[in-house]
């Protein structure tokens, strides 16, 4: 499988996630308690999944090599585009943990309003953010970058997912969003 084409799938988990933190949300709207231990194992999946393995494979290999090699038009997209949103997500993780921590020391509405905007904020995020990389920045790429550079991406991003495989990264978090949404 080529990088692109694997980093489109991974948003297939991505989104799944997203719908499944959106449960979780409406479910404390429709009275559920409020389940630290699940939220934090989002906040994991978020961070080490989504954020460490797959925004990892596009800052470090796909993005820079588009940096590198496309222009302005590639940087507009990738610095105040895709890598801004990148952090918006990242914000969006921390202060969901932050949320979490003061509905533990302190049970309320006003924390479980945080705790809901932060993770439908991040799933939000996310889906508009995986529908412009796939409908714009990936396909920007595979036009106008040449096959030999492609190929480099692709070895790249082989080599990221192999050493990933080695640590476990793909088989814990994929089986765990698996289980997860059912």
């Amino acid at each position: 499988m080529n990088g692109i084409d694997l980093l489109v799938k991974e948003h297939e988990n991505i989104l799944a996630f997203t719908g499944f933190m959106r449960k979780i949300c409406a479910g404390i709207l429709e009275g559920e308690p409020v389940d630290g231990p699940l939220l934090r194992e989002c906040i994991e999946f978020g961070r080490n999944y989504a954020d460490k393995h797959h925004h990892g494979k596009e800052e470090k290999i796909l993005f820079r090599v588009m940096l590198e090699n496309m222009g302005p038009v590639a940087d507009k997209l990738i610095r105040n585009g895709m890598l801004v949103e990148h952090d918006l997500g990242r914000l969006h993780l921390s202060e969901l943990e932050k949320a979490i921590d003061e509905y533990e020391k302190n049970p309320g509405t006003e924390p479980k309003l945080d705790i809901i905007s932060n993770a439908i904020g991040y799933g939000a995020l996310l889906k508009r953010h995986i529908e412009k990389e796939d409908g714009v920045a990936y396909t920007f790429a595979a036009r106008e970058l040449s096959e030999d550079i492609l190929k480099a991406v692709d070895a790249e991003t082989e080599a990221f997912e192999k050493q990933a495989r080695e640590d476990g990264v793909q088989n814990k978090y994929e089986t765990w969003i698996r289980e997860k949404v059912k």
